[in-house]
């Protein structure tokens, strides 16, 4: 039984003080919360002061990207290796506004995910469609395109122990999300390809979960949702209370 992610994204936003803060505040909050995966990622310039905040608790640390090279002249990049030296667990690929920002592609997609294996990360692979793809009925075919390109080369075990994030591209910081609907059919669609793909054990284990400006008045219906395990959480996640609230309604 998947027991419910909770990941909460913080985008270019804290210092490396304003994170040490934060991540006190938040482990005293959450700090009875059991049976649901507590993970929080910060700018990289936080990542190791918030590992150091949240050590002893049940809260992980992600990073918001990496590249795929081990090391090299990539200025200002950041290899999965030092995220994963930094104490971080998690990395977060194919964000879209890694995508859409930075011209990410399927490609570069698939060479992080193969990185952040062989560094001992966890990743947490972001997929979804634009509202003019769903417009023109293209949803789920642009999944199956960014799932299958960006998953290229991954065992069934590998995917087993993966996240995998639905985030509409038009429900990012707009305000917007999907309905429960929506969001139902993208997740169902999801677990057939990974059943289809990877085995029924991979698509069993494998977290499937919903980001696109969630919040503590909607992540309920989400979560009542079969094939959605949680949520990828953006601007909700800054503020303490809310996301403590988005996490405590995982637990319940």
């Amino acid at each position: 039984m998947r027991q419910p992610f909770i990941a909460g994204n913080w985008k270019m936003f804290k210092t490396v003080h304003e994170t040490v803060v934060h991540v006190k505040e938040l482990r005293s909050l959450v700090k009875d919360a059991q049976g649901v995966d507590i993970v929080i990622a910060p700018p990289a310039t936080s990542l190791h002061a918030a590992v150091e905040a949240a050590r002893n608790s049940n809260i992980a640390v992600a990073g918001q990207n990496c590249h795929w090279e081990r090391e090299g002249a990539f200025t200002g990049e950041v290899s999965a290796g030092m995220v994963r030296e930094a104490g971080a667990e998690y990395v977060i690929l194919g964000h879209s506004e890694r995508r859409t920002l930075f011209a990410e592609t399927d490609l570069e997609v698939q060479k992080k995910v193969r990185a952040a294996l062989g560094a001992g990360l966890v990743p947490i692979v972001c997929i979804g469609e634009t509202l003019d793809q769903r417009d023109r009925q293209q949803t789920l075919a642009v999944l199956d395109q960014q799932l299958q390109r960006g998953l290229d080369g991954a065992t069934a075990d590998e995917v087993a122990g993966m996240v995998v994030a639905y985030e509409p591209v038009w429900a990012i910081g707009t305000g917007r999300n999907a309905t429960p609907e929506q969001a139902g059919e993208a997740h169902a669609h999801i677990r057939t390809r990974l059943r289809s793909w990877f085995g029924a054990e991979a698509a069993e284990r494998c977290h499937v979960i919903y980001g696109g400006s969630v919040k503590p008045g909607n992540i309920a219906s989400l979560l009542a949702l079969s094939d959605v395990d949680g949520a990828l959480v953006g601007g909700a996640s800054l503020d303490v209370a809310s996301f403590g609230q988005i996490v405590a309604a995982a637990v319940a």
